[in-house]
């Protein structure tokens, strides 16, 4: 048995149909939707849409709605990197806030989810010089959805909203450098010496903080000071500790359990002298860096106790590294209460140090000191007027790094004041303090800075100017390029209609012929089905006859 006339016509119109589908794919190809489902799907396929005709919109209100809040959303993205980038500089101090009885990293978490969630959307190098390059990049590879969606769409206003959006948004990134600054583009020669380091409460990335053994690596790794906090016992002896009370790094909870929530000054020395201070380290990881010590390194820790101030300082003579100190004042009713810069004094007087090594932070009967040890450095927490830091025989200043410009640096060294930042742990961070001429830096990782040798982003003006103008050079090009393309590829270039027409005709008579063939089958078995039906009745008329 042959096929019918209706069979043929069946899978004539099925091959056609799939014809039709080739032939219309370029049309109905919807770069935004592609782009997004690449970029937060994973999948890089075309979608079809047989309603959507060439030259209508490609997009629902609905979806380029969506389309609005993804890019709002990668910008912000571009704005938690940056607080990232800040942010993991003061990790410890945040979790430390957030310390009760158990150490938890949350900034990790925090920081962590950021990073991760940023990471999936781009990779950008956060800092002055380098953010243009990176905002142009984005806005380059942005440019092959635009062009495509531009030159699908036939209607004037949208055309016109979406070039004059992107190329707004384009050129004010191309300017953007002109308003730009970073204390690490400077002409050869005016960079500054490297700042001094001082280890925050010693080293405490490789050894619990305040303890000899932290002191220790700090010098070891040659840092140039030392910092630390200072509390009097109960029977006036000056001790490192940092927080009011001592179960965070000490295990006073298994050695005076009743007395874990009392002020660390609370105690007399030979108590203090039974706590351990180094098994917390291992046991909280504070800043994950445990496999960086030995095993050594980790027994060690492991026996570390409190430490005298006289301890330190002892230390400190031996190898001849500045210290600075927050001195802490003892509680209400406290023996020391109104001795405890006098017992503080002592203890530097009897350690035999050079008085020219000790930076006086503590603001209290500061002239009195100044008259009592006169050989003393005396450094001025936060910001003041150079006119009465003059007066008060001051001529350092301790700040955060984030509450002083460059500006205000320069302002204070040309009086002959120096500025000490903290806490200042990140290399990126550490060279833009570099280059705005920070004479010293207290930071948690004296092991890092010591090893920098040039700051990070470092460049002449002239460097700069060529970055960013070739940058801007590139990236116009491409975004040129990929504009034509797309053009030429949905509606031709009038210096080449021929190629494009003859190509496109041919595909279309093809298409013409199989569709000429389809309706001439289509018409025959019509005309046949037509024959069949009125044969019918005289076939049954003669039969009854």
């Amino acid at each position: 048995m042959g096929s019918t006339p209706i069979q043929l016509t069946k899978i004539k119109l099925g091959k056609l149909q799939i014809i039709r589908r080739r032939l219309l794919q370029r049309y109905e190809y919807q770069p935004f939707l592609s782009c997004l489902a690449g970029l937060y799907g994973c999948q890089w396929r075309r979608y079809q849409r047989t309603r959507i005709l060439p030259g209508e919109f490609c997009c629902s209100k609905f979806e380029l709605f969506c389309f609005g809040i993804l890019v709002a959303t990668f910008g912000l993205a571009f704005v938690l990197l940056y607080f990232w980038g800040e942010a993991k500089n003061d990790y410890n101090d945040f979790d430390w806030n957030f310390y009760s009885g158990k150490w938890i990293p949350w900034s990790v978490v925090v920081l962590g989810v950021t990073a991760t969630f940023f990471t999936y959307i781009a990779i950008l190098l956060v800092t002055a010089p380098y953010l243009h390059i990176g905002a142009v990049a984005a806005m380059t590879v942005l440019a092959w959805p635009v062009g495509q969606h531009f030159a699908r769409v036939n209607r004037k206003v949208p055309r016109a909203f979406i070039v004059s959006v992107y190329f707004a948004v384009l050129l004010f990134l191309y300017l953007v450098p002109l308003g730009m600054y970073s204390p690490c583009i400077k002409e050869k020669g005016t960079l500054g010496p490297k700042p001094a380091v001082i280890g925050h409460r010693g080293a405490p990335m490789l050894a619990p903080e305040n303890t000899l053994m932290s002191f220790e690596k700090t010098i070891e790794h040659g840092a140039d000071g030392l910092e630390t906090d200072v509390t009097i016992s109960w029977d006036g002896v000056p001790f490192l500790m940092h927080d009011q009370t001592l179960r965070r790094t000490t295990n006073i909870e298994e050695v005076f359990p009743s007395n874990k929530t009392l002020n660390a000054a609370s105690f007399i020395w030979d108590e203090l002298a039974e706590l351990n201070a180094g098994k917390w380290f291992l046991q909280d990881n504070p800043f994950r860096t445990k496999h960086l010590l030995s095993r050594e390194d980790k027994q060690k820790a492991s026996r570390q106790t409190v430490c005298k101030l006289s301890e330190l300082l002892r230390l400190a003579a031996a190898h001849g590294k500045v210290v600075i100190f927050d001195l802490f004042r003892p509680p209400q009713k406290h023996p020391h209460r109104n001795t405890f810069i006098h017992n503080t004094l002592s203890a530097i007087q009897e350690s035999g140090i050079n008085e020219s090594l000790i930076l006086w932070l503590p603001n209290a009967m500061r002239s009195a000191v100044q008259q009592m040890m006169p050989g003393l450095v005396h450094i001025h927490g936060g910001k003041k007027p150079i006119e009465e830091l003059q007066l008060d025989k001051i001529d350092k200043l301790n700040v955060r790094y984030s509450e002083i410009s460059s500006g205000e640096i320069r302002m204070y060294a040309a009086s002959n004041i120096s500025t000490n930042l903290y806490v200042v742990s990140e290399l990126w961070l550490f060279s833009l303090v570099w280059c705005a001429g920070a004479h010293s830096v207290i930071t948690n990782a004296p092991q890092q800075l010591k090893e920098l040798h040039r700051p990070w982003f470092l460049m002449t003006p002239s460097q700069y100017k060529m970055m960013w103008i070739s940058s801007d050079v590139v990236s116009a090009a491409l975004i040129i390029m990929i504009f034509i393309f797309n053009w030429w590829r949905e509606n031709g270039l009038s210096c080449f209609p021929n190629g494009r027409i003859k190509s496109e005709n041919l595909i279309y008579s093809k298409f013409q012929t199989e569709m000429n063939n389809v309706w001439s089958i289509s018409g025959e078995a019509d005309h046949h089905d037509d024959s069949m039906l009125n044969a019918s009745p005289a076939s049954e008329a003669i039969g009854l006859a």
